[in-house]
């Protein structure tokens, strides 16, 4: 299977004409032309009125060509077909759109490690070219210009990616409202099998604490598991999937409850921790943890808010010196650490 993209954007390009949009204005125009393959210089998408020795699938948007090789294109807005069973050579993906579906293909097993996943439909979605690449990077996919010609052959290994991709231990810091949570969830969409750790309560008896749970349950992607913990270290040891923790300051406060630490003894507190620290340096599979910044606010008023906010930022210290990747999260951007 031989292929052309001669146009690798949304409908519009990117830039999109006429708007004065952050993204859209970095770009020269005509950037990325309107998404459009043509496969062995005789098909083109969407898959109809095939010639010979080809064969949609997948409602159409699969294509198997006379040389057994697989195709799947899937733009913004289908869901994952499912009336395949084979293993796809190449995937032309919207990842802007809802990038958990790359997570649902790989779970179904219609892409994996021989998999070529290209990112299409590209638009001012994405603030920039550099920002592209940083999220296909932790997705394992690529992006490639205009006018690229990809030759596939069946079970043939896709070529190598880029450098860079998914850290062991990554910790993301923030304030509130910082974006950092969803940062988090956006480092694992296209993983195929995720535990959501959920550490902090779940909403009964206070209406907008609910109404946050239920908004972050949205958010995740469907296919994820969730697990309510407070028992960090033994979900980190027995993990066999990534984990999302969410957060380390509602885990923190809750082990202060579970221990009437805030006015009592705090050395069980301190256990607790070393307990983590302890789980988090051996971590057997991939680890993103949120965790609040508590060193930039005013200093608290009462004695146990004081040692509440000594023990996260001790904590967070602790954790970032065991990661391989830390990064502060401010109105949505990253400063690496």
């Amino acid at each position: 299977m031989k292929l052309l993209l001669s146009g690798t954007a949304g409908a519009t390009g990117w830039p999109e004409p006429g708007c004065r949009c952050a993204s859209c204005a970095g770009l020269p125009s005509a950037h990325r032309r309107p998404f459009e393959v043509v496969v062995d210089g005789v098909v083109r998408f969407p898959f109809e009125s095939l010639p010979p020795g080809y064969r949609a699938c997948a409602g159409g948007l699969g294509l198997v060509c006379p040389d057994g090789s697989r195709l799947l294109c899937l733009p913004a807005g289908p869901t994952v077909p499912a009336d395949g069973s084979a293993r796809y050579d190449l995937v032309l993906i919207d990842l802007l759109d809802r990038p958990e579906r790359l997570g649902e293909l790989r779970r179904a097993g219609l892409a994996d490690d021989r998999t070529l996943v290209v990112a299409v439909g590209l638009d001012h979605r994405v603030r920039s070219e550099e920002e592209l690449a940083r999220r296909l990077r932790l997705w394992g996919a690529l992006a490639v210009p205009d006018g690229t010609e990809l030759e596939i052959e069946p079970g043939r290994p896709s070529p190598a990616l880029p450098e860079g991709g998914a850290p062991r231990r990554a910790l993301l810091l923030g304030g509130s409202r910082s974006g950092k949570s969803a940062e988090a969830e956006l480092r694992l969409a296209a993983e195929p099998y995720v535990t959501y750790v959920a550490t902090g309560p779940g909403g009964a008896g206070d209406d907008e604490w609910a109404a946050r749970v239920r908004a972050h349950r949205k958010r995740r992607p469907a296919h994820w598991t969730t697990v309510e913990t407070t028992d960090l270290s033994e979900a980190i040891r027995n993990a066999s999937t990534p984990l999302l923790v969410d957060g380390l300051g509602t885990w923190l406060a809750a082990v202060f409850d579970e221990h009437g630490a805030w006015e009592g003894d705090r050395a069980p507190v301190a256990e607790r921790c070393d307990a983590l620290v302890a789980a988090w340096r051996q971590a057997p599979a991939r680890i993103v943890a949120v965790s609040d910044e508590v060193g930039m606010g005013v200093v608290p008023a009462s004695a146990s808010g004081r040692a509440f906010r000594d023990a996260l930022g001790r904590l967070n210290e602790r954790l970032a010196t065991e990661s391989d990747y830390v990064a502060l999260v401010v109105t949505g951007r990253l400063l690496e650490l």
